[in-house]
Order: C-alpha cells, then sequence, then structure tokens
C-alpha cells in the first residue's frame, strides 16, 4: 500500500470527530480547532443526501446536534444546509450553548477535504447503499484525495463492496464490526491457523462490556500480522498515555489538545 495515509510517523493522533469535546462534532469550526492544534489526522462520518452531496455527520438524522431533526439520506442538500448543527452543542450541561445562531452548518465532505488540504482523513461510511459508497469514493477522487484517506465502514457489507475499488485507488482500509470479531477470534485460539487481515488498521474502543480489547497480546498480535492498532474514543489525559506506552499506533479523542500536547513533549524530547 503506497498511500501517503501511512507515510507519517506513528503514532498517528486522530482529532475525533474534530475538536467534538469543544465544537460541534463534524463541523468546519471542529475541524480547524484540531488542525491549529497541530494534529495531522482528522476523523469523520458521512452519509450522502438524496439528491447525491456527501455530508459529514455522524447520526442518521439531525435531532441530536441540530435546530430540527431530518433524515440526512432522506433529505436534499439545501434543506440540510439551512440547519444550525451548533444548536444543541453545550459543554457545560446544557447551561451555556455558545455556538447557537453562529452560521455553523453540517459541512460536505467536499468542503471538508478542500479546506484542510494537508490534512488525512479517517472518513467512516454510515450508510448501507451502495450508491452512496460510489458518491463518497467520487468526492474523494474529485477532491484528488485518494493518497491522504482511509476508509472505514462498520458494517460488513458496505466493506465488501468498498475494498475491491479501494484496492484498486490504493485506499486504505479499516476493518468492519465483523472482521474486527474475526481477528479477536483468531486470538483467542492463539493463532493457531493463519490470518491475513483485509485492511491496514484494528480500529477499536480499549473495551467492549466488559472485555478488554487492547492488551499487549492484541497489540503483539496485530502488528505481527501488518495491522495498525488505533483506539477510539480516549479523553483522559493518563490512558492516552497508557495506549502509547502498549506501543498502540493511533489514539482518537475529542480533545485534540491532550494529544497535542502529547506531542509538544516528544518533540521536546
Amino acid at each position: 500500500m503506497t498511500s501517503r495515509y501511512l507515510k507519517p510517523p506513528r503514532p498517528r493522533l486522530f482529532a475525533h470527530r474534530g475538536s467534538a469535546g469543544r465544537y460541534p462534532e463534524n463541523t468546519l469550526p471542529a475541524f480547524a480547532s484540531a488542525v491549529a492544534a497541530g494534529l495531522q489526522y482528522l476523523e469523520m462520518d458521512v452519509w450522502t443526501t438524496r439528491d447525491g452531496e456527501v455530508m459529514v455527520h455522524h447520526d442518521p438524522t439531525t435531532g441530536r446536534l441540530c435546530d430540527r431533526d431530518i433524515s440526512v439520506a432522506e433529505s436534499l442538500l439545501d434543506d440540510l444546509r439551512r440547519l444550525d448543527a451548533g444548536f444543541h452543542f453545550s459543554s457545560d450541561g446544557g447551561r451555556t450553548f455558545p455556538h447557537r445562531s453562529q452560521g455553523i452548518r453540517i459541512p460536505t465532505l467536499r468542503e471538508v477535504l478542500e479546506q484542510f488540504p494537508a490534512a488525512f482523513c479517517n472518513i467512516e461510511i454510515k450508510q448501507d447503499d451502495p450508491g452512496a459508497d460510489l458518491r463518497v469514493l467520487e468526492t474523494i477522487r474529485q477532491a484528488g484525495a485518494a493518497d491522504r484517506v482511509l476508509l472505514a465502514a462498520e458494517k460488513n457489507s458496505i466493506m465488501n463492496r468498498l475494498r475491491p475499488v479501494c484496492e484498486e485507488l490504493s485506499i486504505p482500509t479499516s476493518l468492519s464490526f465483523g472482521e474486527t470479531a474475526a481477528f479477536f477470534t483468531w486470538l483467542e485460539d492463539r493463532c493457531s491457523s493463519p490470518y491475513r487481515p483485509p485492511g491496514v488498521a484494528l480500529q477499536i474502543p480499549p473495551r467492549w462490556g466488559d472485555r478488554t480489547l487492547v492488551t499487549p497480546d492484541s497489540v503483539r498480535a496485530a502488528h505481527a500480522v501488518g495491522l495498525e492498532v488505533h483506539v477510539w474514543t480516549v479523553n483522559q489525559k493518563e490512558e492516552i498515555e497508557e495506549l502509547l506506552e502498549l506501543d498502540v499506533d493511533g489514539v482518537m479523542s475529542d480533545y485534540p489538545d491532550l494529544l497535542a500536547g502529547w506531542l509538544d513533549r516528544e518533540e521536546g524530547g
């Protein structure tokens, strides 16, 4: 895989949905804050509208963030652009809403790729629709961004459609939910059978239910078969340091300043 996405030295420090702890998630101000903090990697989620525009948004509907609750996939671009994407954001438990009526909108993927041309983008496709897959790939191609993105999807069906095209375009992919489960099944069998990872990155939380996923054993096993380990979503300084000491390859946080602070220490020796 020749993608520039994989070229910078590790660890890869990701702004999860931008600076989601300080700005409305998946918006241009959130991504701008992360870039200003010095992070190279932006993590985001996408859906495609009824008229074929790829939007950067996590949920299938807009009500958690915006002033109206409508379906992203069933709406037109113009309808979504009228929404206030900063309406519900509050960092103090709902006492204040500092980003209301500030002109913050749901961005398109095209806007994000164009406004942050030096950023590496971890793009998770949420919508299980072959047409949506194609629109995402076409948007990336038109932006000339194929060498600085990784495509992710939780659903196996999305990843099964994406991966052959991604291989042709040298776009790296992470593992879907089912593929991640298969990795841990292989690990539980003590690696007794051959295993070839279908993607380049195992993107997982530190824990799933009562099971700890990120351990010295799982990180070593992933590295042994050529997988990077990216951990989400980590918002405590102590846990970030513990994970990096385990030699994980990437950490995703809602607070890029925490990650940037770690980078400052590394650069200072």
